[in-house]
């Protein structure tokens, strides 16, 4: 695989680091070629298997996943973030249908919103299926779901299965836009470095995080890619905890507080933001919701 752009001519980086073993494996897919990008999917794919870490671009940021159903692939990856089970990462998944699968009770102004925006930068926090043997964290019972607007993402997604998916960051620091930025952070804590180039689009944005645990017609945690305006045009009685009126008891319909942007919660709301180094994805900065679960949710997510 090159990257220098003439061919047979290998990249002066992969050539140092297959000269030294680093611990992990980088792939470029930026480039046209099929192969090359075959090759990438079926190494993240088997990193998977094997209970390792692997690190994605995704439409938000680059991610960092892991088995969403192996307890010690989900460790490994909470490990390599400096983070603890206290700060469970959202499920990414490849296909919307999944939600059917993995969560319980979900409402249908749940499933007017997914519908209309993934893929995409939208987390949907739902009560997850009791009979699936899933251990995230301390989640309280709840599962974040999301399927990126990505391409690749979805690929690999299709391959894995659901992966437990955080941004591409150690705890508390800016989320990786570049491979290198994750790389840079994350090291030899992760087997395999998909590389689909610098993260331009959504500005480090992470996705709009929504709670379906406590209000049929959901409630927005953390404002994001997608403007609370927006999915309100799907789900009118959509609620923010981050806008005070509505927090007191007056409708979306009556608040005269902003609806968009991502500025962190009003006073008595019930998603402090824990971490304040600025944007990180699906839930990088970590929420405590009104269910009591802490999440850090998707680009990964």
């Amino acid at each position: 695989m090159t990257t220098t752009g003439v061919p047979g001519e290998p990249d002066p980086r992969e050539a140092a680091e297959a000269a030294v073993d680093l611990g992990y494996r980088r792939y470029d897919c930026t480039g046209d070629d099929p192969a090359d990008t075959a090759e990438a999917c079926e190494a993240a794919r088997l990193a998977i298997k094997d209970g390792e870490c692997i690190v994605v671009p995704t439409d938000t940021v680059y991610g960092i996943g892991a088995d969403a159903f192996s307890a010690e692939a989900v460790q490994r990856l909470l490990d390599a973030k400096h983070r603890g089970r206290d700060m469970p990462p959202p499920v990414l998944i490849g296909e919307t249908a999944l939600i059917r699968t993995l969560a319980i009770d979900v409402p249908e102004s749940a499933h007017l919103l997914v519908d209309e925006h993934w893929p995409g930068a939208l987390t949907v926090i739902c009560r997850i299926q009791p009979s699936l043997r899933m251990d995230l964290g301390d989640t309280e019972g709840t599962i974040a779901l999301r399927v990126p607007d990505h391409e690749l993402a979805r690929d690999i997604l299709r391959r894995t299965g659901p992966m437990a998916v955080s941004s591409a960051n150690i705890s508390g620091q800016p989320a990786a836009l570049t491979c290198d930025e994750a790389i840079e952070q994350l090291g030899d804590s992760v087997s395999v470095y998909l590389d689909g180039g610098p993260l331009r689009g959504s500005g480090g944005a992470p996705s709009t995080i929504v709670d379906f645990t406590q209000h049929e017609d959901g409630q927005v945690l953390r404002r994001g890619g997608i403007s609370v305006e927006t999915l309100r045009g799907t789900v009118p009685n959509l609620r923010d905890v981050n806008d005070k009126t509505e927090v007191l008891g007056d409708s979306p319909s009556t608040s005269s507080g902003p609806i968009d942007g991502s500025s962190g919660p009003a006073d008595g709301g019930s998603a402090p933001i824990e971490e304040g180094s600025g944007p990180t994805d699906d839930g990088s900065a970590s929420i405590a919701d009104g269910s009591g679960r802490t999440d850090e949710p998707a680009a990964g997510g």
